[in-house]
């Protein structure tokens, strides 16, 4: 009943403050003998007085904010229109008595007077809220879950003024750890900071022996990554302590779901540095351009479509066989960015017919070709079905932008095509050579032949976290069921990076065509370190809040056909050289002459249509040197040593 009251009666409450803060203001000047002798005027100007006020008040809509969530930027808005107000007044008396009957000063003296009663009768109603909420907490009516905040942050205030404010909050804050430099035994709203994060553990140890058991720690600091944040998870572990993470302020801006608390991702676990990044070159290559992304609708073509939207490009085509993925895609777009014009197409890229069509109907400015076949195992029997997929459709697309003038492709590789022993591997080196051939050829002068304005830029990078296939929601997935979760071999290790920089990433190095990129030249992003897969398993369990091998099992399965201990993102006889930028280095490979590049992929493509993959395989180890024999070495179940990294691994 009170809350559906509370506009109006805050509305009159204010309104009341303004009718007593006149007189007060006035009997602060004059005293008891002056109010007396000026009583009928003081009571005509105190009237005009609230008139003013509540025109005022009701156009800075201060009766909407609810006291008990007064806050600094409510304050001073209840500052300003306490100075409208009077100073309103003071006009409307200048006009009309020249400001005779009252003293001058007397509207100072309200100013001050009337922001003191409305703020502080808010402030006094907070307070008397935030107290019964305690009391209400200490007899029961309310269990909130004592909880252990890891930095004394922006994060971890909004987090305790948010719960205390709430009676029916799932946390309650009981101590903080600092990460930064705030002094120990200081107070952040009322919660004391206990000590630093090297003794987190003595900390919780010395709790658990005054019968105070912290049930979650929070981390409140978004800078809590890698090393640290594993530190942070074997302690928690160690105490049988859940651990949850805040989102950044940064992420708050514009939510109104407030500072909800989420499970650690397993990105968090990657200590990697922020890449810096050139927004504006970015910017200047897509913004105005008509951009096609082959496989739109994978998870790397579905976030550089995302991210390409938001870069403001003239049209957007996205080009995807698998029909519902078009669909999302095209949909995620639809409501981000309802603006923006773009085309979604159904299609396959080894259809040249249908690539023809949709370059001649797009007239794209920039393609950036996604669409592959990407599952190792599955690929070790249809080896057929890569090279259809992988190299002849990455050629159909090639040769699409040379005839229509595309200014730049773009091509999505994988660390796979670096020392292939996979059918998957060996198809995305071809695909790399030809595109690198081509870039070559169009800088030969040739009298028989039509110039290409065409550049073709080849980026090489890793494993992307929660991409399709990825082996996290795969263990997210076991997690779920129970267990046990499936290492193929303990020593196995992988690069990885967050999909969303990878593909910033992708456009980061598609600008370097208009720097100081070579033709031929791959763009490698700089992965960090290899990842343990068994560290990984073992971390996500902790996350999950329970214990490997007790709670949740590890089995190791072997090695499945085409996988190898270890991946490494140059050749041998790649030539590394940076870039200038810290996340993109440039392999220099030995390129083949594109005649016979053109003649193998003529033969790989007979043998594909025929479904002969005994001879494709047998071309695969013509075109890709060593194939054959790192090949036979992994069908027998050897762990591949060519990257001599196996056991080099770094600890997430």
């Amino acid at each position: 009943m009170i809350d559906k009251y509370r506009t109006p009666l805050i509305f009159i409450a204010d309104l009341m403050m303004a009718a007593i803060s006149l007189p007060v203001a006035v009997y602060l000047r004059l005293g008891t003998v002056g109010i007396v002798q000026n009583l009928p005027t003081l009571f005509i100007l105190t009237i005009l007085f609230v008139l003013i006020a509540a025109a005022v008040i009701w156009r800075a809509r201060l009766h909407r904010v609810a006291w008990r969530y007064i806050s600094v930027d409510d304050a001073v808005l209840i500052t300003s229109t306490a100075v409208t107000i009077n100073l309103c007044f003071l006009a409307l008396m200048f006009f009309w008595t020249r400001l005779d009957g009252i003293p001058r000063t007397s509207i100072v003296i309200n100013i001050l007077l009337l922001t003191a009663l409305m703020v502080g009768t808010r402030l006094g109603f907070r307070l008397w809220h935030e107290r019964l909420s305690r009391r209400g907490d200490a007899a029961g009516l309310h269990a909130a879950v004592p909880v252990m905040l890891i930095g004394a942050t922006d994060e971890a205030e909004a987090f305790i003024l948010t719960t205390a404010r709430d009676r029916k909050a799932a946390f309650r804050a009981i101590g903080i750890i600092n990460t930064g430099t705030r002094p120990v035994g200081s107070l952040v709203r009322g919660v004391s900071v206990l000590g630093n994060l090297p003794e987190l553990e003595a900390i919780l140890t010395r709790f658990a022996l005054n019968g105070t058991w912290v049930e979650h720690i929070i981390i409140a600091d978004p800078a809590i990554r890698g090393q640290a944040l594993h530190d942070i998870i074997e302690v928690a572990n160690a105490h049988s302590i859940k651990l949850k993470r805040l989102p950044a302020m940064s992420e708050l801006r514009g939510a109104s779901d407030g500072m909800k608390v989420r499970p650690v991702d397993v990105a968090d676990l990657l200590s990697r540095p922020q890449a810096e990044l050139d927004r504006a070159a970015m910017l200047r290559l897509i913004g105005g351009r008509r951009i096609l992304v082959t496989g739109a609708g994978g998870s790397i073509g579905a976030e550089l479509a995302r991210q390409i939207a938001a870069l403001d490009p003239a049209h957007l085509t996205l080009f995807e066989l698998s029909e519902y993925n078009l669909y999302e895609i095209d949909r995620q777009i639809g409501n981000s960015w309802p603006s923006l014009s773009r085309s979604a197409l159904i299609g396959d890229v080894t259809d040249a017919v249908r690539v023809e069509h949709v370059f001649a109907t797009e007239r794209p400015d920039l393609v950036f070709h996604t669409a592959a076949l990407k599952h190792v195992p599955l690929l070790e029997t249809h080896p057929s079905q890569a090279v259809l997929t992988n190299i002849i459709g990455t050629r159909r697309v090639a040769d699409a932008c040379i005839r229509h003038d595309v200014e730049a492709m773009v091509l999505i590789s994988t660390d796979k095509a670096a020392h292939p022993v996979s059918v998957m591997g060996a198809s995305k080196r071809i695909a790399e050579s030809y595109c690198q051939s081509l870039d070559i050829e169009a800088r030969k002068p040739d009298e028989n032949r039509n110039s290409s304005r065409t550049r073709f830029v080849t980026v090489r990078f890793g494993n992307v976290l929660g991409s399709a296939g990825s082996v996290v929601p795969l263990f997210q997935k076991q997690l779920e069921a129970g267990g046990p979760l499936t290492v193929t071999h303990p020593l196995m290790t992988r690069y990885f990076m967050t999909i969303g920089e990878a593909v910033e990433l992708v456009l980061e190095a598609a600008t370097l065509k208009f720097i100081e990129l070579e033709r031929g030249h791959i763009v490698v992003l700089d992965m960090g370190e290899p990842v343990n897969i068994l560290k990984m398993a073992t971390q996500m369990i902790k996350l999950a809040g329970l214990k490997p091998d007790k709670d949740i099992k590890i089995v190791f399965t072997g090695l499945r056909p085409g996988e190898r201990l270890a991946e490494t993102l140059f050749q041998h006889d790649e030539e590394v050289v940076g870039t200038g930028h810290q996340s993109l280095m440039v392999a220099r490979p030995q390129v083949a002459d594109h005649a016979f590049v053109c003649r193998l992929i003529d033969q790989l493509y007979e043998a594909a249509v025929r479904h002969d993959d005994r001879a494709v395989l047998e071309l695969l180890d013509i075109a890709v040197a060593g194939f054959s024999e790192r090949h036979a070495t992994i069908a027998r179940g050897e762990p591949d040593e060519a990257p001599l990294v196996a056991a080099q691994y770094s600890e997430i």
